[in-house]
């Protein structure tokens, strides 16, 4: 770019190609607006232009291209191409950061947040866009994504080993990068994001949407103060250990005698609450930053799940036993771990469970945030 094409530019203002800032601002207004031009059709960010049109220059253009080079390579994921200029106007120093379209998209922060350049601003993509650029990229499913902040370390591979223990598989354990290469857990020297899932050491650190929030409430209202509430943390099989351990601290189990042994009676079928903890982990959008949520309340026990069903799955959809997988390598470990059953007959499952418990129904609530599966507790008689 000259100097009389700045100039022009500046007459011209802001469109969907051209964005002006004074200094530079905070790292992660940068990362949003670096993945938002790699994200569309790439772009032109240039620092030292204020709002009112005026070059005010950019004092330290060294100290600038460092803090754009860390933010590209280290809060961008994968990492953005930044082509930088630096151009005279009157006397002041102008940068210009070239964002071309990206190769490798979509590009994320490392927040896991997602932005395209909608007109002369950035927005969060939308479920759809995302899709898109996965698909434009020849990868339709999230959890196949690698995470490049992450390297094999990242994974724990004795948690890899006890899944080939427990699924009767420990004649594959000898090369385990090429099978969690195999698994589509594992690319190009990273984790995906699945692999992180389901077998990360801490995916929570580095994946918000991996996180799960349990609580246990008094009453029958989720806005009430807990009784007891935990952030669980680590791999995925770890997770569902940590939520049946509480559910069962919190849901009461009655000894019933028959004939002239003691048998156990649960409010809730276990077999149930853990098919609806293990769907909502496996088929949740992962490119939600939110967690899953379960609760525990007076008279019932509320699983709610980030993101509604792709491809206009409703409530009657799913319970027929309409499938569309959105997490096919995390649904897999689970699958081979027998910790789900056949695709598309979960809810199913789980409704037949309770209705032979307890004769009642499972709820299901979709909106476009989440969806809720709502089981209700037996009555203290039954």
């Amino acid at each position: 770019m000259t100097p009389g094409e700045l100039r022009e530019r500046i007459l011209r203002w802001e469109d969907p190609h051209t964005e002006f800032k004074r200094e530079l601002g905070n790292t992660g207004d940068l990362a949003r607006d670096l993945v938002c031009f790699a994200n569309s059709d790439g772009g032109q960010i240039i620092v030292g232009v204020d709002d009112g049109r005026n070059v005010m220059g950019v004092p330290d253009t060294d100290d600038l291209m460092l803090k754009v080079d860390n933010v590209a390579f280290n809060l961008c994921s994968p990492p953005v191409t930044v082509v930088p200029e630096i151009l005279d106007l009157d006397g002041s120093a102008v940068v210009v950061l070239n964002v071309p379209k990206g190769d490798q998209r979509p590009y994320g922060t490392n927040d896991g947040r997602y932005y395209v350049r909608s007109g002369a601003r950035c927005r969060r993509a939308s479920r759809e866009e995302l899709l898109r650029l996965f698909q434009a990229s020849r990868s339709l499913f999230y959890d196949e994504q690698p995470l490049p902040q992450l390297g094999l370390s990242a994974l724990d591979l004795d948690a890899v080993r006890l899944h080939l223990e427990r699924t009767d598989q420990q004649e594959l354990g000898d090369d385990l990068p090429r099978l969690l290469r195999a698994w589509g857990l594992y690319e190009e020297g990273h984790p995906t994001v699945g692999g992180a899932v389901v077998f990360g050491r801490n995916p929570q650190a580095v994946l918000q949407s991996s996180a799960v929030v349990v609580g246990a409430l008094p009453g029958y209202d989720i806005g009430d103060d807990f009784l007891d509430r935990k952030d669980l943390s680590g791999h995925l099989f770890r997770i569902i250990d940590q939520i049946e351990g509480f559910l069962r601290l919190h849901l009461r189990t009655r000894h019933e005698i028959v004939g002239f042994e003691p048998e156990k009676r649960e409010e809730i079928p276990m077999a149930a609450l853990r098919e609806a903890a293990v769907n909502a982990l496996v088929h949740r959008d992962y490119t939600i930053p939110g967690p899953v949520r379960i609760f525990v309340l007076a008279d019932r026990v509320e699983v709610r799940s980030p993101g509604r069903p792709p491809n206009s799955v409703d409530a009657e959809a799913m319970r027929a036993g309409v499938h569309v997988p959105r997490n096919p390598h995390i649904y897999s470990r689970v699958a081979a771990a027998q910790l789900a059953t056949r695709a598309g007959t979960g809810i199913a499952r789980i409704s037949r469970l309770l209705r032979e418990h307890s004769g009642q129904s499972l709820g299901i609530g979709i909106s476009e945030a989440q969806v809720v599966l709502t089981l209700p507790r037996a009555s203290r008689d039954q």
